[in-house]
């Protein structure tokens, strides 16, 4: 397989993980993905984002998610975020600690 078609292969798969998270499993939280798989939504974004700002490309983070998400991370919350329970919570913050790093 050449090189363009092998890029061409994976942006259309993480295409279609992203129509998935965001179109066919509005349902999943970013809490259980984080939990569960040691990422999120939002860590897609920021892979978004980073990659944009390595190629010079200026965007914030706010930028990444908006584009990722296809919204505002507010409008997002607003329609399809549930109330996490604490046991959730303290899940996340192992998860997040072990695969993203320390929280601020």
């Amino acid at each position: 397989m050449d090189e363009q078609t092998r890029i061409e292969l994976e942006a259309a798969a993480f295409r279609r993980l992203r129509q998935h998270l965001m179109q066919d499993r509005t349902d999943v939280q970013n809490i259980d993905l984080m939990n569960m798989a040691g990422f999120c939504r939002n860590c897609l974004s920021r892979w978004y984002q980073e990659s944009a700002n390595e190629r010079g490309i200026e965007m914030s983070k706010d930028e990444g998610r908006e584009a990722f998400y296809g919204m505002t991370m507010d409008e997002w919350k607003a329609q399809h975020q549930t109330e996490a329970s604490g046991a959730k919570q303290a899940a996340f913050e192992t998860a997040f600690a072990e695969n993203v790093g320390k929280k601020d």
